[in-house]
């Protein structure tokens, strides 16, 4: 029986789509993907299909293509190159031009680069890596309702991380229990205390309930340490009008902070959030629920990089970041990368840490990466060290499973951040002494000293999935 071959229908892709002489304009949206071809399929007409479904093209010839420029809209594979360590699968890097893509949209944008193309019978697997947005396309969208520095001003915070909690257990208290954990926490020396992601409004704790309860717990800390505080209250919601409806009740409690899921929630909702908050004075934090669905498969879906720039753009003041260390999947390079994404205002293309392409911000505001999951006081001086003072260090069990209660974790918790804070000031180097740092603070803090005893031997050493490609290549 003879060997089936590929076809792809009345013309091949590679025809009108392969274009490697040509050179992307500063207007261009710029996309890289990884792609693992089907047998038989060569690497320059599996990149030429890409960039076919994912712009004007179709499996043949129709004669409205007579009716429209399709040399001037479509988009153009431009470029093949190996994967380090990987000889099945290659980058392909397509441009396409502003004008296919709505002002001010991310959801528009994802509907075309990630649309139908990722059933496309020709390819195995596909994963979308990177995308360099043109200023151009920057300038039409809103960011960040306020950014790092407008935040640091309303809360009158400079010089370190800012620190959080997240309430445990996250199901099943009540709201005036769940309020009293919130108190707690807030007057023990954490800046801000947070929904998890799954908290809405179910029966054992209606949304109302909790805002109110809450914000008491909030003001009443306010007042005992003279502090700024906040609590990140979850307005994600079933519809967009029920959200709106939450948000207006934070503000109208006093509230300087809320929360969105903005992958299950949508980018439409979360733009319009973002817009909502920005038009309210009110800060907005980003939570990543089902980002690992999208980004962990090192062969599809969409690198966190490119979700963190479509939430800048879209709109979040606070981002979940992942942790380096921890017990949430993070490797080190890569997150240092998306972290100057989310913060810098021009971030040059560095492959070492995954960065396939320049991307010039312009004037848009930095969004704050949030370091969470599995953290610990053990973890604050590699925390300084790789994060520095533009973040928010989120504890959970780090906090509340202090054997002296939430208070005293709390201020483990920041004694443990300034002493590193200091030390790093005066020149030492934090991660490499973190050990004899926090013994000597600990000298002075009870809680801390009974925190490092509780947590010194949990560790979440596990290894990475999604590695970057040059380790591959550097471990091969």
């Amino acid at each position: 029986m003879a060997e089936k071959t590929y076809q792809a229908g009345v013309k091949e892709y590679r025809k009108a789509y392969w274009t490697p002489d040509y050179v992307p304009l500063d207007t261009d949206l710029l996309a890289c993907f990884k792609v693992v071809a089907q047998p038989g399929v060569p690497p320059e007409e599996a990149a030429a299909a890409v960039a076919a479904e994912s712009s004007t093209g179709t499996w043949t010839t129709v004669w409205t293509d007579l009716l429209t420029d399709l040399d001037y809209y479509k988009g153009r594979a431009y470029r093949i190159e190996p994967v380090p360590g990987d000889p099945s699968a290659f980058y392909a890097f397509v441009a396409y031009p502003i004008d296919l893509f709505e002002e001010g949209s991310v959801v528009n944008v994802l509907t075309s680069l990630v649309g139908n193309v990722f059933g496309f019978k020709a390819i195995r697997s596909l994963r979308l890596e990177d995308v360099r947005f043109p200023i151009a396309y920057v300038k039409t969208c809103g960011g960040p309702p306020n950014g790092i520095q407008v935040e640091r001003d309303r809360l009158n915070k400079y010089g370190r991380p800012l620190l959080g909690c997240t309430i445990k257990p996250k199901l099943g208290l009540s709201a005036k229990n769940y309020g009293r954990a919130v108190y707690e926490c807030l007057r023990g020396g954490l800046d801000f205390t947070k929904d998890d992601e799954n908290i809405n409004s179910q029966p054992f704790m209606r949304w109302n309930h909790r805002f109110e309860f809450v914000m008491e717990a909030v003001q009443k800390a306010e007042a005992e340490t003279g502090e700024r505080k906040g609590h990140y209250l979850n307005v994600t919601a079933p519809t967009p009008e029920e959200m709106y409806k939450r948000a207006e009740f934070a503000k109208s409690l006093g509230a300087p902070i809320i929360m969105h899921d903005f992958l299950t929630g949508g980018f439409t909702a979360n733009t319009g959030l973002a817009n909502w908050c920005r038009q309210n004075g009110m800060l907005l934090h980003i939570h990543r629920a089902m980002h690992a669905v999208i980004d962990r498969n090192p062969y599809h879906g969409i690198h966190f990089r490119v979700l963190a720039k479509c939430l800048r753009l879209s709109g979040g003041d606070h981002l979940h970041a992942g942790t380096v260390v921890g017990k949430l999947e993070g490797d080190r390079q890569a997150t240092l990368g998306w972290i100057d994404i989310m913060r810098e205002s021009f971030i040059p293309e560095d492959r070492s840490r995954g960065i396939f392409f320049d991307q010039d911000w312009g004037s848009m505001p930095g969004v704050l990466p949030v370091a969470s999951g599995g953290i610990h006081v053990w973890h604050m001086p590699a925390l300084v060290a790789i994060f520095g003072d533009d973040a928010c260090f989120q504890f959970g069990g780090g906090t509340l499973g202090h054997p002296w209660g939430n208070a005293a974790g709390a201020h483990a918790n920041r004694v443990a951040l300034e002493a590193c804070v200091e030390a790093r000031n005066q020149g030492r180097a934090v991660e490499r002494e973190g050990k004899e740092i926090l013994t000597e603070a600990a000298q002075h803090s009870p809680e801390l000293k009974i925190a490092m005893e509780t947590w010194k031997e949990i560790k979440f050493e596990f290894d990475v999935v999604d590695k970057l490609d040059v380790q591959k290549r550097a471990a091969a």
